[in-house]
């Protein structure tokens, strides 16, 4: 097994790293304090070329594979954090479902504006009265000649305040008449037209400058020529960008611990107290080794998940499994990245402690910590179904 960086994906990191650069720290903690989404930083991602990594090239993308695009994202939430994964996340995932089944017509409509950062999307599955449960949503698409009419709402959607367009899943038939609880639902790519959707901020502990929301379909008219593949497959469809998620968070969680690593070490060399540095104190190293030990451990297994879907192979345990690893050990890096700075740890102008908040996101989105768990317990270890 070759785990050797290529000499092409050495250059996405390298030239990322060269772009972030330009997005230093006080960027970050502006925008974090006020809210603002980063355009500034997304359109330089655009220009690179950077939005469509994984997007066919005849569509305006590069047209590699979810390792370089994991690659790209934990050196861009190495520099930037959550705030700037979560800017273009949706952009390297989220369309997958328009790749694998749109028309080509539909291809040739949405995906390069997408990829030339003219048109910006968001993602609408999760509903409060639903939860994990998506079978259960009740945003409802009806039939009415060459359109539907739209009606329901959605919660947590990102940048959904800057979003021209969002991949809708909604019900076209009742749960109650489907032979199964998945049928009956159906994947839109629909206009987020402000005449007929309400977009209201949910305010959230971290990651400010890239907003939630909740959104209110209120008779939103959606042509025919906008549903992604067919009626009633559209659970399937959205399942197709599952696991690309999961390792592309995975890899964004690595990024941050890094982050956070790089700045407590280098705290405990630059800090005296009682005449020597603190990173001469075990105490302090060993946590900080531990943090180090336990990275690696997770980007070899973000690698492996990207590797297995890359090469077409099974990788639903691995995929799931990586993002546990990832979410819990950038956690505890960020965590230990304050515990190192001690007091200063607490003040904004160190960044550790934005880190550390937005270091929880990847332990609950886009899926929770336990629901993994039940997912390698009953699909790995064969164990009776918990739920």
């Amino acid at each position: 097994m070759d785990f050797a960086i290529t000499s092409e994906q050495q250059a996405i990191i390298d030239s990322i790293r060269g772009l972030m650069g330009g997005f230093g720290d006080d960027f970050w903690l502006e925008h974090d304090d006020t809210g603002e989404f980063p355009e500034e930083f997304y359109q330089a991602m655009a220009r690179g070329g950077w939005l469509g990594i994984a997007m066919p090239e005849a569509y305006g993308g590069a047209g590699l594979g979810v390792q370089e695009a994991a690659l790209m994202m934990s050196t861009v939430a190495e520099g930037g954090g959550m705030s700037a994964a979560s800017a273009v996340h949706i952009n390297v995932f989220g369309p997958m479902p328009i790749v694998v089944y749109g028309t080509e017509e539909q291809k040739q409509r949405w995906l390069p504006p997408l990829i030339a950062g003219e048109q910006k999307t968001c993602f609408g599955v999760t509903e409060a009265n639903a939860g994990l449960d998506t079978t259960r949503i009740e945003t409802f698409a009806r039939r009415d000649g060459d359109k539907y009419i739209v009606n329901g709402q959605k919660i947590w959607t990102t940048t959904a305040q800057q979003a021209d367009k969002i991949l809708l899943l909604t019900r076209t038939t009742p749960r109650d008449q489907c032979q199964k609880p998945h049928e009956g639902m159906t994947l839109f790519y629909a206009d987020m037209d402000p005449a007929h959707v309400e977009i209201k901020e949910i305010h959230k502990m971290g990651r400010k400058a890239v907003n939630s929301n909740m959104t209110f379909y209120d008779n939103l008219e959606v042509p025919v020529g906008d549903r992604i593949g067919e009626e009633g497959k559209g659970f399937q469809y959205i399942l197709h960008g599952l696991n690309p998620e999961r390792i592309l968070l995975a890899a964004e969680a690595v990024g941050m611990g890094r982050s956070a690593l790089r700045r407590a070490t280098q705290y405990a060399k630059d800090r005296n107290v009682f005449g020597r540095p603190i990173g001469m104190n075990q105490s302090v190293q060993h946590p900080l080794a531990e943090n180090w030990i336990e990275l690696e451990a997770a980007y070899l297994s973000v690698m492996r998940a990207a590797w297995l879907y890359d090469n077409k192979q099974p990788c639903g345990a691995e995929a799931n499994a990586a993002k546990y690893l990832a979410a819990e050990t950038g956690f505890k890096a960020c965590q230990q990245a304050v515990l190192t700075h001690g007091g200063m740890g607490y003040a904004k102008e160190y960044h550790v402690e934005r880190l550390m908040r937005e270091a929880m996101l990847p332990r609950l989105a886009p899926v929770s910590q336990n629901m993994v768990l039940n997912f390698i317990c009953q699909n790995v270890l064969e164990l009776p179904r918990s739920y």
